[in-house]
This record gives structure tokens, sequence and C-alpha cells, in this order.
């Protein structure tokens, strides 16, 4: 990350304590980018999140290929900062694309903001379909939630029931 802004409060509230952060920033793009490589390579890592402005196929290879070494999963975030360009237009070696966004909360019987709701689109992944769904913010049980049915559920659930049979 080249500028610190993660809301530590936020992070607490999904179980993301201080204590099992391990954060690192560069001044440019490449430093985090290679910051990501060695915490990938080193394999002690439960996961690795980086966020750059860009990153070309060389290093999102690189990344992937540390992250498969390691045996390490890796989050890279590229944040929407252009309305000319968009962040998934590049190239790039990773085995899945996602674009998410915020989507417009449930509304109240009562005055007051709902739970918040994301767009989560699975935008390309190597041998699959992409899907789109939407996801609500942790309930009382500490799960996302799902404010609508999914609409492929009855095609998943006939296919659950072929391959148990």
């Amino acid at each position: 990350m080249s500028r610190f802004d993660l809301y530590a409060p936020g992070l607490e509230q999904i179980g993301l304590s201080p204590d099992k952060i391990l954060y690192a920033q560069g001044r440019k793009d490449s430093d985090v980018l290679a910051l990501a490589e060695d915490g990938l390579l080193d394999g002690s890592l439960a996961c690795v999140v980086v966020e750059v402005k860009a990153a070309d196929q060389t290093a999102t290879r690189r990344l992937q290929l540390a992250a498969c070494d390691g045996k390490t999963p890796m989050l890279l975030f590229r944040r929407h900062r252009s309305r000319e360009r968009c962040p998934l237009s590049g190239l790039s070696s990773a085995m899945t694309r996602w674009r998410i966004g915020a989507a417009p909360s449930s509304p109240l019987p009562h005055a007051g903001l709902g739970r918040p709701r994301w767009s989560v689109e699975l935008v390309r992944q190597r041998n699959g379909n992409p899907f789109s769904i939407e996801l609500e913010a942790c309930d009382d049980t500490g799960r996302l939630a799902l404010p609508a049915a999914a609409p492929d559920r009855a095609i998943a659930e006939g296919r659950a029931a072929r391959q148990a049979a």
C-alpha cells in the first residue's frame, strides 16, 4: 500500500485485531509489489493483501507464482481511480478477477441506515463462468447474508443431487 487508509475499527469488527495484522507500506507500487512477493514466498502468513494503483502482467505473474510456491492466498486490490480507465481492463495472471462496489442498503421501517451491502461480480475465473451477487454485511451470527435468493440456486441444488447419486 502506498498510503495508509485502512480503517482499524472496521478490521477489528470482522475479527482482524491489530495483533493479527502485519502492515507494510512502500513509497511506490513497485516497492509494495516486492514486499508482497517476499511475504508470499515466506509461506508463514495466512494471507497477503496488497493495494496498488497498477500492476502489469509481469508483476501479477510473479505474485501468482509466489502465492503458489508459498501456498499463501493473496488479494490484489486496484481501486478504480479514473473514469477513463477500468482497473480490470489490463492484462493479469490472476486466477480470478472481481469487481466489488457499494450497493444501496435495504429500507428500514424507521429512520436510519440498513446494513451495508455490496455488489460482488466475478468478472473472470480460469475454467469457470462469471457471476454476480449482492452481499449484506455480517449479521448477529457474524456471517455475510444474501439479501435475495440467488437466481441459480435451483440449478446448483440439482447439480449437487446428481453428484450425490
